[in-house]
């Protein structure tokens, strides 16, 4: 198994401090969850991959 990026500890700290999802009133596409987000971003900085070759299916089980 991989190794997470974003441990379940550094998720308690950062999830409190991130904003609701404000609501859609027209529709639009569903948000990404925010750990997966955070994992992207992290795998981006930490590997030095550019942004352009980041997969654009990200495993959320990598999260």
């Amino acid at each position: 198994m991989a190794k997470k990026l974003v441990i379940d500890e550094l998720w308690e700290v950062i999830e409190p401090l991130l904003p609701e999802e404000p609501p859609k009133p027209n529709g639009g596409r569903p948000r990404i969850e925010d750990r997966a987000a955070l994992t992207g971003i992290l795998f981006v900085l930490k590997s030095g991959i550019p942004w352009e070759i980041f997969p654009r299916r990200w495993d959320a089980a990598l999260a």
